[in-house]
């Protein structure tokens, strides 16, 4: 099968089961210009499935970096209020979200710490409701990547460069499940087995989860109305949708205030185009109390001060160490694929649909419930061959979840 042909899937699964375009919507595109030929394409699907407008906000690598180096201090305190309420009133209109990731992992290296912080902090005020509208699942939205030269060559520093994006692509591909004969079948199969993990966890309604792996010994409370959810969703009006792709996780919402004990990455974390490596977090009654890093460690305090709500976690999301994503044994340096090969945790704000009618409770409801909200919302890698989770009943019993990585129910 051509390179084409399978480009040609890629942005038929984005569009047709990753957002789910529908007769008459608007599709909003987010990516930067170097996915320039995906996006066109993924356009060109859109109308043929019977969009009515495709919209796209571009971002320039180069420019981003530009400005980090020559702007001024109080450039990053700034957010374009125009642009949050485009994205609102969008929203509320009914638009779809597709947002396309083609990543240099290194691009913020060097950077001002501080400045990477006030961006993201002003970022995540303004697009609070926006973000909202995300996370009660108002409406469709997916993400997906695709390469550049900068990325593959972080991915593949031993091949050859005019190789490095070819064999980006191919584990894309393969990760996305693109490779096969028909992928959307695949996909449906798929769903259906992370809809066995989903049901199965609901049933048993742990009150807890306890991790144990080499740097690692936590514990996690859930949420007493905490609900799982993984390979897909529903927006407001019913349609379904996939919001990652790829996706091998079930996740759901910890108690804010109910984690104690200490937990290791696995995996680099890439934020704020810098890579944040080997590092322990320590909990007591949910709040990050020690933070200790190898690389990155200043952006990784950083981070946690984003907000009160970010020295808490809002995810818990079980991926079992043997999946299409982790048997390449790559390190993506893209949590989107990082996290689909690695059990892992969400600094920041819980998702308001993981909590049983939490789709329709205000800011105020959701913290009520026991969950965390938080101007940010960052992945980062926890899952292993050597880890061990154990759920824990309502009457205190231990029952194996995953043992050794992988799944044990």
């Amino acid at each position: 099968m051509s390179f084409e042909t399978y480009l040609e899937k890629y942005a038929d699964l984005a569009v047709r089961v990753g957002v789910n375009i529908q007769k008459g919507q608007t599709l909003q595109i987010n990516a930067p210009i170097a996915a320039l030929d995906f996006v066109r394409l993924a356009a060109k699907k859109a109308y043929e499935a019977g969009a009515k407008h495709v919209y796209v906000d571009w971002t320039d690598e180069v420019l981003t970096r530009t400005k980090y180096d020559l702007a001024p201090d109080e450039a990053f305190l700034e957010f374009p209020a125009w642009k949050a309420r485009a994205n609102e009133e969008l929203a509320e209109q009914g638009a779809a979200f597709l947002s396309i990731h083609a990543v240099n992992p290194d691009l913020l290296k060097g950077v001002s710490s501080e400045r990477i912080a006030n961006t993201t902090k002003a970022t995540g005020q303004a697009l609070e409701t926006f973000r909202r509208y995300i996370q009660s699942d108002k409406v469709s939205w997916t993400v997906l990547a695709v390469p550049t030269k900068e990325w593959a060559a972080k991915v593949f520093p031993e091949a050859e460069e005019e190789e490095q994006i070819a064999k980006l692509w191919d584990a894309i591909f393969y990760a996305t499940r693109v490779n096969l004969d028909n992928p959307v079948q695949a996909w449906r199969e798929h769903r259906a087995h992370l809809q066995g993990k989903v049901d199965y966890l609901n049933q048993k309604h742990y009150t807890a989860l306890h991790y144990t792996a080499p740097g690692t010994n936590l514990t996690v409370e859930l949420a007493e109305k905490h609900l799982w959810v993984g390979g897909g969703s529903e927006n407001e009006n019913g349609i379904p949708f996939i919001a990652n792709i790829p996706t091998e996780e079930v996740f759901t919402v910890p108690l804010k205030t109910g984690v104690n004990g200490y937990v290791t990455s696995t995996k680099p974390l890439n934020y704020g185009g810098n890579v944040i490596n080997n590092f322990t977090l320590t909990f007591k009654n949910g709040r990050i109390v020690e933070i200790k890093a190898e690389t990155g460690e200043e952006i990784l305090k950083q981070l946690i001060d984003t907000d009160e709500g970010s020295h808490y976690l809002g995810e818990v999301a079980l991926v079992p160490h043997k999946s299409p994503i982790s048997d390449t044994n790559i390190i993506f340096y893209n949590t989107l694929f990082d996290e689909n090969a690695s059990c892992h945790f969400a600094i920041g704000s819980a998702y308001a649909f993981n909590l049983e009618g939490g789709k329709t409770m205000a800011k105020e409801e959701l913290e009520k419930n026991g969950a965390n909200t938080s101007i940010t919302h960052v992945d980062f890698m926890i899952g292993s061959a050597e880890l061990s989770i154990d759920g824990i009943t309502q009457d205190g019993k231990r029952e194996p979840v995953l043992r050794n990585g992988n799944w044990a129910l």
